[in-house]
């Protein structure tokens, strides 16, 4: 492993990525990026950042902010429960460390939403603590190099890469770099050269001569791990329910899948026209027309939505907000800018004229 570190160190010396969170050494900066980079790309991530900065450019800002207008900032990266414990996280380094971010790991992993991976990476880059950031990235490079036939899936498997890494980096004799130049060099190789489900780059890798995989032409092949579940299948029928100027919108529970963020009035299973009308007169509602929709398709980490939808003209609205089942009136020309609506529902946003 310490082979890896003076090899892997030149290499990104040269060919780091020019990232804007890269750009200073703030632990902030390298906190708010590596919660959005979990499940995000990095070309995406980037305009998402920028605006993230701007609007909470310190942990205080991060902490005080406004749940609507923080769902709203996240809106569109998902798995929305990462940036609540953020804010969590936030607010009790305000409360318990003066608003300074702890500078070592087992600090950094009693904050809310902080685990190994991301604290690693905020301790080693921010703080140049030798400890490693491992992540998927990370534990397919090494399972590669040593051609470990060990299901990466397992904590222990995991944990046991981990401290090889760890082993590796306090014993390094650390000069001009740093240990947070290391784990940022294991995020670039897994990115541009060690890649997930396809071949590597094995011609351009700096540890081409170390990897075991490589060696004997089996790098595919690695790293073993379990086999997911087939996501579960969910029909729903999503309905547009408007007139010339307003749409009902819902507010999704606090628990749960898309917790507390705003949605189109939706019903399991496949409704036909008749159906759906029945839903609207429910409501106390006069449809004037209705108009089938696109199909759409959201995909969750555990479950996939097959949508259809209808666009329905209702004459008017009556005043009593209850005949709305819970929901409430939106105006058309604010649904974008005031309300944080998943993604899930983009094909139907996208109706809204």
């Amino acid at each position: 492993m310490e082979r890896i570190i003076g090899k892997l160190l030149p290499w990104y010396e040269e060919h780091k990525r020019s990232l804007p969170w890269r750009q200073d050494r703030n632990p902030y900066h390298i906190w708010v990026s590596e919660i959005m980079l979990q499940q995000t790309r990095v070309e995406a991530v980037k305009p998402y950042y920028h605006r993230f900065m701007e609007t909470l450019p310190t942990v205080q800002a991060l902490a005080e902010c406004p749940e609507e207008k923080l769902m709203k900032l996240w809106e569109g990266l998902g798995y929305y429960s990462r940036v609540r414990n953020m804010q969590k996280a936030a607010q009790q380094i305000m409360q318990e460390h003066g608003g300074i971010v702890p500078e070592t790991k087992a600090q950094l992993e009693k904050l809310a939403g902080i685990g190994s991976y991301t604290a690693g990476a905020i301790a080693s880059i921010a703080f140049e603590e030798a400890v490693p950031a491992a992540d998927g990235n990370v534990f397919r490079i090494v399972s590669r190099l040593q051609m470990d036939s060990r299901d990466i899936m397992k904590q222990s498997v995991r944990k046991d890469m981990e401290a090889q890494l760890l082993s590796a980096m306090q014993s390094y004799m650390w000069d001009s770099s740093s240990p947070g130049d290391f784990n940022q060099s294991l995020m670039d190789l897994g990115a541009g050269v060690c890649l997930p489900n396809a071949a590597p780059n094995c011609g351009i890798c700096p540890l081409v001569d170390l990897c075991r995989a490589h060696a004997e032409g089996r790098e595919t092949e690695f790293p073993v791990r379990t086999p997911k579940k087939p996501r579960r299948i969910e029909d729903r029928t999503i309905l547009l329910i408007r007139d010339g100027e307003r749409v009902v919108l819902h507010r999704r529970p606090e628990k749960g899948l898309l917790a507390g963020l705003y949605e189109f009035p939706n019903l399991e299973g496949t409704l036909k026209k008749e159906q759906a009308l029945e839903q609207v007169a429910a409501m106390g509602l006069a449809a004037l027309h209705i108009r089938p929709l696109d199909p759409a398709k959201h995909v969750f980490s555990h479950v996939e939505w097959h949508m259809i939808g209808y666009e329905i003209r209702v004459s008017a609205f009556p005043e009593d907000g209850d005949v709305l089942s819970g929901g409430f009136l939106a105006e058309i020309g604010d649904v974008r800018e005031r309300y944080s609506i998943p993604s899930a529902y983009r094909a139907y946003l996208d109706r809204l004229r």
